[in-house]
């Protein structure tokens, strides 16, 4: 059985060549077995396949024994919240994210919600995987539909992080690029109005369709970003807001059209959390810092640095009890979220802060964009990544601070970057920040020069 669909965080694989209702059944037995489950909470998301996915994955439950607690059609957060709400032994979530549309996969967590271990768990799975298993138990479980009570669960707790007596009648674009979000915001939307919050509210490729007509939704991708844009100056609202496809992520346009970098996103939580609990601990991942590292000193903050990727994230958070923890990727976790990530508590926060300063997107960001630019992320395919790193480090030993937290991070004097190798694809990943946009375009031509030339 090819079982190369298994990749660093999670299962991700291209139907029919390692991706199918054998693999997925395989996969199930080994989860099953690994982690002697009780109960299973089972969702998937909008792609044609996923369905069909998370019934085999939900039967290979009931052979072993365990009931299945089926939340339908669901983001990823909503699976990782039901774990800890009907303490479960674990969940998956059928979804390809952002992938292409010819690919699927599966998010899993154990009890707490707590994600994989690597070594502990996610290799044991794989080897199990590979291997015969059969259950010839007596006792069969069963398929428990959750989905009512679960969402209702859910939104009770990502409503439970904003004050909704201070929301303003803001101006919202929402864009759900036909993945599983729509359903849910509508749910969420429908909530506020009960609670007399009323949002002029705007959603465009609003509807779950496995064909995405308008293209995979990944909002990081440019090409992806301007339908957002034009809609969030042709309605002259405040805020717009795009989700991926699982909706663990969420990304932010302010009232002029401009894509919000979410390494700023980072730091602007960080203060809103870090105002109601002074003292708390932030975990940030090492690609840019420099905004968040000034933010959380002068609000009162601990700063804790991880590896990038959600297993590090949470792991971070729960050894530290970090309160929030977030990463450029637009992935945002919250403690009191079971240290998960969500792309929907925070267009909250969002808009309950811009109800409180009652100013302008734009005019929050403006002087941390000013006063600490950056390259954005620049991908570049190598064949030796590794001595470029090594290459890298040994040059600017002596004249800047080194840090290998997640590949190679340097601190010089008016510049930093931080290069390090994809968890997920072939690529050397590149961030570049300094003191103005100048020094940062010089930073980039220099690291660049190096990755071309080797030396």
């Amino acid at each position: 059985m090819d079982l190369t669909c298994f990749k660093t965080y999670d299962i991700r694989g291209k139907l029919g060549e390692n991706f199918d209702g054998e693999i997925v059944k395989q996969i199930a037995r080994a989860f099953a077995l690994h982690l002697d489950v009780k109960r299973v909470i089972i969702g998937f998301d909008a792609r044609e396949t996923s369905e069909t996915f998370a019934n085999i994955f939900a039967d290979a439950i009931k052979e072993f024994g365990a009931d299945a607690l089926l939340i339908g059609l669901s983001g990823t957060e909503e699976m990782y919240w039901a774990v800890s709400e009907y303490g479960a032994s674990g969940g998956v979530q059928v979804t390809a994210s952002h992938n292409p549309i010819d690919y699927n996969g599966l998010k899993m967590v154990k009890a707490g919600s707590q994600p994989l271990d690597n070594e502990k768990d996610f290799r044991i799975l794989k080897k199990l995987a590979g291997k015969p298993i059969h259950f010839d138990g007596e006792r069969k479980g069963k398929k428990i539909d959750k989905s009512r009570m679960a969402r209702i669960a859910y939104v009770e707790k990502i409503l439970s992080f904003v004050d909704l007596k201070k929301f303003r009648p803001l101006k919202i674009v929402f864009n759900s690029g036909n993945g599983a979000a729509g359903p849910a915001l509508d749910k969420i939307l429908s909530k506020l109005e009960k609670e007399s919050v009323f949002l002029d509210i705007f959603r465009i490729n609003h509807n779950p369709n496995s064909d995405f007509p308008n293209g995979i939704p990944n909002p990081m991708l440019k090409e992806n970003q301007q339908i957002t844009s034009e809609a969030v100056l042709k309605y002259k609202a405040d805020l717009g807001v795009a989700f991926d496809g699982d909706f663990d992520r969420c990304f932010f346009f302010d009232e002029t059209g401009r894509f919000l970098p979410s390494e700023y996103l980072v730091g602007l939580f960080a203060q809103i959390f870090l105002k109601r609990n002074h003292g708390s601990r932030i975990v940030f991942e090492p690609r840019l810092i420099r905004n968040t590292l000034e933010i959380i000193k002068d609000n009162g903050g601990v700063g804790v640095m991880s590896r990038t990727g959600h297993v590090f994230m949470k792991k971070e958070m729960r050894k530290h009890d970090a309160i929030y923890g977030g990463e450029i990727s637009a992935h945002h976790y919250f403690r009191d979220f079971a240290f998960c990530d969500s792309g929907m508590i925070p267009w909250l926060l969002l808009v309950e802060h811009l109800s409180e300063v009652k100013e302008p997107l734009s005019f929050i960001f403006k002087d941390r964009f000013e006063k600490f630019p950056s390259s954005g992320e620049q991908n570049f395919l190598v064949e030796d990544p590794n001595s470029i790193i090594n290459f890298l480090a040994k040059k600017y030993e002596d004249c800047g601070t080194i840090d290998h937290t997640d590949g190679l991070s340097v601190n010089l004097q008016d510049w930093r970057f931080n290069i390090r190798k994809s968890n997920t694809e072939p690529y050397l990943r590149l961030n570049v920040e300094g003191m103005n946009a100048f020094i940062v375009e010089q930073g980039v031509k220099k690291i660049v020069n190096v990755i071309k030339s080797g030396r």
